[in-house]
């Protein structure tokens, strides 16, 4: 079967592999890269025997992801980091290749390999870094876009870069080819954001129009593939075009569909990338040359990451952005693959120094989601030895925050409670590390801190030991504990309110004794019912003592053991325990047109009237001069009885609620 039965092999062994990865708590990219060890030429037994063709499709896999990226990422979002991004990006090559220039004077070799050596060094790996952020969850916050910034101008200079490395001889001939280069990149760019933004959103509005999922999908991976593969026949990147593709798609209507579309086709092909990265490493050379590539791994994995975590500080990034920026852009990245290749078939570098380079980038690939994956841990401790240093605040008042409420986490969810209170004139702050909900926050002027919620120093910067209440919005389990557990310590009387993101976590919260939980499943659950027994014109009143009952029937059900949820259950049955009853006015009723003074309900039924909704607004505690007019919906309190009389009083010729429903045909 060929190509078949290998991709068969890599995925059947891919999947036992990343199995293997998930017991021990490793990210699942290594398992692919397992696998393509195991089937590569380089370890005898099942061995894939079409091995370029992999390669091949693993560069699809590349024009994919970056594709997808696009989607998620737009060039609104690129601009916190364009400063880093296209001067300091420049910086670090430059200072990578003196380190690699040094590296080959500490190897004794002669200055062309020193610096071919240094300009392959210099390279990150996009893919890597990518799926290592999105394991993570680091994606969109500030120090990703920094990361993203930073990879996609490497990815443009690979291109002078193959220009000019073979060209080391004859210097003015490269500075033609760069030129050219340049050029077509300007006229691309160009094309593709004058052209683009206009074609591309009505060739995706006509195809969703003809109503196939398939033919939608078809679509997304020609456009994506289709302008990636422009871009190499014009001599620049493919995933750089891929890429491009993707930014300008994001701006149409389509952005986000035709990224749910296309993630599953990316992972896959993601699969075979990874793989072939393992298929490169060959465990032999890797035994017979332990020193020196011990030397090369360690030495290169250090100084790229100080070069990257300095550049990240000098343009003004702080707090964890240079630490994550470090250790995830220390590897050396797919492009230095092709660049050796270049350099060996032009006798540029040697073959020993080839494999060696080789070797050298699949380790440090291999290294990157365990070492990145340290972030936060190291982050901690920066903050444990320098606790002097200032955590960036803004709109704190100047006397200081005082029995207020601490929001951690700063997304749709938090920025929406930031904005009820701002409304209501309760103190708050919010906590919050991505970048974008930063600014948000800025411009809405809100009290926010830079920081993440589950360091103890973040909490007490944001005045916890005097605040009335915690508001953890962060639906990871592991995180919001930790918030918790914090923020009780430094306030024991403080009360929390949490998300909770599975039911399976109720009896750790309790234990927390959390003073609040918010289950967002059940809550959209019960409101898609609202909305379909309103199509189906149930009454408002009926609706509202359904989606009650079935809240408390789950409360019973799954949440009896959680004291939490028990108070909470106990306030929405409140009506019900309170005798209270809402009832709609029709133009047939005795109190239509009548204030509450002229039909004496008090004094007829023996029920009270404690509110009304009138065209949609409430009217709390309404007087004995208040009108009641058709379609108005009454709440009543009073004893059963009390109300039987005063639907008999007043709604004697009319059906029970719920008598006329609409029956299913």
């Amino acid at each position: 079967m060929g190509i078949a039965t290998d991709i068969i092999l890599l995925v059947v062994t891919a999947f036992f592999c990343g199995l293997l990865m998930q017991r021990l708590h490793q990210p699942i990219i290594l398992g692919y890269i397992l696998a393509g060890v195991i089937l590569g030429p380089h370890t005898g037994g099942l061995t894939i025997t079409e091995t370029h063709d992999i390669e091949l499709l693993a560069e699809i896999g590349v024009g994919l992801l970056l594709f997808a990226l696009g989607l998620e990422f737009s060039h609104k979002d690129l601009k916190p980091v364009k400063w880093i991004a296209l001067v300091g990006t420049p910086l670090q090559i430059g200072l990578t290749l003196a380190l690699g220039f040094g590296i080959g004077w500490l190897m004794n070799w002669d200055v062309k390999t020193s610096l071919w050596f240094g300009a392959l060094i210099s390279l990150s790996s996009t893919m890597v870094t990518l799926k290592t952020l999105m394991n993570q969850g680091w994606l969109g916050t500030l120090s990703s876009k920094v990361m993203i910034g930073m990879l996609i101008v490497q990815d443009l200079a690979v291109v002078p870069m193959l220009i000019l490395l073979p060209l080391l001889n004859d210097p003015a001939a490269g500075m033609v080819h760069l030129g050219s280069a340049a050029i077509k990149a300007a006229l691309f760019l160009l094309a593709m954001f004058v052209l683009g933004i206009k074609l591309l959103p009505w060739l995706m509005r006509h195809i969703a129009k003809l109503g196939s999922r398939e033919l939608f999908l078809l679509s997304i991976v020609a456009i994506g593939l289709g302008i990636g593969y422009l871009t190499y026949l014009v001599g620049l990147s493919f995933a750089f075009g891929a890429f491009i593709a993707g930014m300008v798609l994001n701006e149409s209507d389509y952005g986000h569909q035709a990224l749910s579309d296309i993630i599953p086709l990316r992972d896959v092909f993601g699969l075979l990338f990874f793989a072939s990265v393992g298929m490169l490493l060959d465990p032999k050379f890797l035994v017979d040359h332990l020193g020196p590539i011990a030397f090369l791994v360690a030495i290169v994995s250090l100084g790229k990451g100080l070069i990257f975590s300095m550049l990240s500080w000098l343009f003004r990034y702080r707090n964890v952005i240079p630490i994550a920026v470090g250790l995830g852009l220390f590897q050396v990245g797919e492009f230095s693959f092709v660049l050796a290749r270049v350099g060996l078939s032009t006798d540029s570098i040697s073959s020993e120094l080839y494999n060696l380079i080789l070797t050298t980038a699949v380790m440090t690939m291999i290294f990157t989601p365990i070492i990145s994956s340290q972030t936060s841990r190291l982050y901690a401790l920066k903050k444990r030895w320098f606790q002097q240093e200032p955590l960036e605040s803004i709109n704190i008042p100047k006397q200081g925050l005082d029995h207020h409420v601490v929001i951690a986490g700063g997304g749709r969810v938090g920025l929406q409670i930031a904005t009820t209170l701002h409304r209501l004139a309760l103190p708050f702050v919010l906590i919050e590390l991505d970048q974008r909900r930063i600014e948000q926050a800025k411009e809405a002027g809100y009290a926010v801190i830079y920081g993440d919620a589950s360091q103890e120093i973040v909490l007490e910067a944001a005045s916890m030991s005097r605040a009335n209440l915690l508001v953890v919005t962060i639906p990871s389990i592991v995180v919001s504990r930790t918030i918790v557990d914090h923020g009780q310590r430094i306030n024991p009387n403080v009360e929390v309110v949490a998300r909770l993101s599975d039911p399976e976590f109720f009896t750790l919260f309790n234990e927390l004794e959390v003073t609040g939980l918010v289950y967002p499943e059940l809550e959209a659950g019960l409101e898609m019912a609202r909305q379909v027994l309103l199509a189906l014109h149930v009454p408002v009143t009926e609706i509202q003592r359904q989606t009650e009952s079935l809240r408390r029937e789950y409360f019973i059900s799954s949440m009896s053991q959680s004291k939490p949820y028990k108070t909470l259950s106990q306030f929405r049955c409140a009506e019900q325990q309170f005798d209270l009853e809402w009832i709609s006015i029709s133009g047939q009723s005795a109190l239509c047109d009548q204030t509450i003074g002229e039909a004496e309900i008090r004094k007829k039924t023996g029920v009270s009237v404690v509110g009304v909704l009138h065209e949609d607004k409430l009217e709390p505690n309404p007087g004995p001069q208040f009108r009641l007019r058709e379609k108005d919906l009454v709440a009543i309190i009073g004893s059963k009885n009390a109300r039987q009389v005063f639907r008999q009083t007043f709604f004697s010729d009319e059906p029970l609620p719920g008598d006329s429903f609409p029956q299913p045909a």
